[in-house]
């Protein structure tokens, strides 16, 4: 009877050791009894490890990102403003900020100032480049201190602002440049807060993707964070009403490989945000 039992017992601690070595030592036979409805998703698994192409160097990506043939620096503001002074704000940005525009004096243009549609209402939002990088943002910021107009516009705008915050960014290298055009049209700033770590695999995605949405010359800038709110990317898109956007949108869905490239990207995002925006009539951007 105890032989018996003692026989019982090394079987099942047999069986247990066979148990436990299962998912590796038959792992080829499980694999061949794999249902035929999992095997979509382990073809997916396996090809996502060919498909993702990260770049290997070891380098900030500023470098491996931006734009090597100009060294220029994006300033993106978002205002926050009372929504009684909104007409108000208005007047005087379109009074000032063509002003430091146009005057030379300045390494600095004014890419688009708009207010916010669709998305966080009472919102105005203006897009600078510095030409020249950090040294022209110093340069500008240091003579506007001396600007006296400028000087008495902040304090009338601040006694107007609930709050403001912005970004300085730099532009991919594979997106258009964000250059004046003719309205009117309506802009859609879509901005993504990806995973930290996930940006140069966003880069090499988009570089990719951005050949689908080019037919309707929709794609007016992209670029990613430097300061401020980090691992942000932001992607300005220009149509001409809402109903467009909807056809654009929909109409990159049949073209083979758009849905692959958005099943990978849309796991390296935390959070996005999209605002409708109309611009101002001195914007550049119309």
């Amino acid at each position: 009877m105890a032989a018996r039992v003692l026989h019982a017992r090394g079987a099942a601690s047999a069986g247990g050791v066979l148990r436990r070595a299962a998912p590796c030592s038959l792992q080829p036979a499980l694999r061949r009894l794999t249902s035929s409805n999992n095997r979509p998703r382990e073809d997916s698994w396996l090809k996502s490890l060919f498909v993702r192409k990260v770049d290997p160097r070891k380098d900030a990506h500023s470098n491996l990102l931006a734009k090597k043939e100009t060294s220029s620096l994006y300033k993106l503001q978002f205002h926050n403003v009372k929504p009684e002074c909104l007409e108000a704000y208005n007047k005087i940005c379109q009074e000032v900020l063509p002003k430091i525009h146009e005057d030379k004096h300045y390494p600095c243009t004014l890419v688009g100032t708009w207010n916010t549609w669709y998305g966080e209402q009472d919102q105005a939002v203006h897009l600078w480049r510095y030409e020249g990088g950090y040294p022209a943002l110093t340069e500008v910021m240091s003579k506007l201190r001396e600007n006296q107009e400028f000087v008495e516009f902040r304090k009338a705008r601040s006694n107007m602002l609930l709050s403001r915050r912005n970004q300085l960014l730099l532009e991919f290298s594979f997106w258009n440049e964000p250059v004046p055009r003719s309205g009117p049209n309506i802009y859609e700033l879509r901005s993504y807060q990806l995973r930290p770590g996930t940006m140069i695999e966003w880069g090499n995605y988009w570089a990719r993707a951005i050949r689908f949405r080019q037919d309707g010359n929709e794609a007016v800038g992209g670029f990613f964070s430097q300061i401020g709110q980090l691992y942000m990317v932001h992607h300005l898109w220009a149509y001409k009403d809402l109903q467009t956007r909807e056809d654009i949108r929909n109409a990159a869905w049949h073209k083979h490989g758009w849905e692959e490239l958005v099943y990978y990207t849309v796991p390296l995002i935390q959070e996005m945000e999209s605002r409708i925006m109309i611009p101002l009539k001195t914007s550049p951007l119309q």
